[in-house]
């Protein structure tokens, strides 16, 4: 394997950093105390919580030696400890990204951007 190329009997499977910042999205949403992800880029301040269909813009992904690196942007629900959410969401975005790439996660790195009442 080199990146995130896979070398098979039949021929090679490549995947793009979109789809692994994809499933990283999804998996992270999933967990509970998460209201949602957030833009990497802040405009004038302002968090929105993204779509479903716009995740991986809150997830960045760095490939470095056959490693990846993950920074995933998050809001988390008031009233949660955000040290247990942020914990959770590592250890199910590392599984989930391994699980269904086949390529090491390294690092889950968490940046909170906002607290929210979750409605």
């Amino acid at each position: 394997m080199k990146g995130n190329i896979f070398e098979t009997q039949y021929g090679q499977i490549s995947l793009s950093e979109q789809v692994i910042a994809t499933i990283a999205g999804i998996s992270a949403i999933e967990c509970y105390g998460l209201v949602g992800m957030a833009s990497r880029r802040l405009k004038d301040g302002i968090n929105e919580i993204l779509r479903k269909e716009d995740l991986s813009k809150g997830v960045e992904i760095k490939v470095s030696e056959d490693k990846l690196v993950i920074e995933l942007y998050i809001i988390v629900s008031y009233g949660t400890k955000i040290s247990v959410v942020a914990h959770n969401v590592m250890e199910k975005v590392k599984y989930t990204v391994e699980y269904y790439t086949g390529l090491e996660v390294e690092e889950v790195n968490i940046n909170v951007q906002g607290v929210r009442v979750q409605e």
